[in-house]
């Protein structure tokens, strides 16, 4: 039976039917703003909560611009994570990404092989565009997330071009081969909205519906149920009082964890979201 792990993402595990399956590699697909690099930094920081190793493989940002954006969401544990060498970065930009994939990485994971870690690449739009062979850039993607399953579960992320259908030949290869595809839809229009959909997910049940979803400060990507909106008079106290109640039995670990995710909330952040519905996403994630 495949072992599941907790996406980190609130609200998605139970539409992944518990959560990505472990050593799976995982595409999250969407434009620019789409939240594509807060849903990798999400799914490592989940990880280093409990404990594992993060990697974090930067395709195109800096190190500096990734720890940037995770203190922007509030994160401030990541520079604690960071000094302990539990969230080690690995800074590809700029090179060679055929030498990379095939001289240096499998190197890399021969010293990591058997510590099922967590690993997030960002993004993966780099070695599309550095490779104009469609054969080439099977065979280097491939590869990566060969050599990368051997250490544990892969996001990978890869920006949206053209067509929101998916259907740019930048998304066909990475979509065929990831094990997992999750499309953040993003539309700035007069119909403002963001929508997240499961593409697809081997060996897994998962909902074939379009969610809504948010992202807020402290908490990252919340995906929501659609249940009917609470009075915005409701607060970060209520919730946090209405979480307490659902989780009466948890450890005071459980708890601990729960208050960091917690501490960089603002009322304004959750003025107009279901505080009960919110409650229990965050209940389930830590259960």
């Amino acid at each position: 039976m495949v072992e599941k792990i907790k996406t980190g993402i609130l609200g998605l595990n139970a539409l992944l039917d518990g959560g990505l399956n472990e050593r799976s590699a995982t595409v999250v697909i969407g434009a620019a703003g789409a939240g594509k690099t807060t849903f990798a930094n999400q799914f490592i920081r989940r990880g280093l909560m409990d404990g594992q190793v993060g990697i974090f493989i930067s395709l195109d940002e800096n190190k500096e611009q990734i720890i940037k954006d995770a203190l922007n969401m509030g994160w401030e544990d990541i520079l604690y994570f960071i000094e302990e060498e539990k969230l080690i970065f690995i800074d590809a930009s700029g090179k060679e990404f055929q030498v990379f994939i095939k001289r240096e990485l499998p190197d890399f994971v021969s010293r990591w092989e058997g510590s099922n870690v967590r690993i997030a690449i960002d993004p993966l739009t780099p070695v599309i565009w550095a490779t104009p062979s469609r054969y080439q850039q099977r065979e280097l993607l491939s590869l990566m997330l060969k050599e990368l399953k051997k250490i544990g579960t892969i996001v990978a992320t890869l920006e949206e071009h053209g067509n929101p259908n998916l259907s740019s030949p930048e998304t066909g290869i990475p979509m065929y081969l990831a094990d997992t595809v999750i499309h953040l839809r993003y539309n700035i229009g007069e119909d403002y909205r963001r929508e997240l959909h499961i593409v697809k997910m081997r060996g897994s049940r998962h909902s074939e519906r379009t969610h809504p979803y948010r992202i807020i400060k402290g908490l990252g990507i919340v995906v929501a149920r659609g249940h009917k909106k609470m009075s915005s008079r409701e607060n970060v106290e209520v919730l946090r009082r209405k979480i307490k109640e659902k989780m009466k039995k948890a450890s005071p670990l459980i708890m601990s964890r729960i208050e960091k995710v917690l501490e960089q909330l603002e009322d304004e952040d959750i003025e107009d979201v279901n505080l009960e519905e919110l409650a229990e996403i965050i209940a389930e994630e830590f259960i």
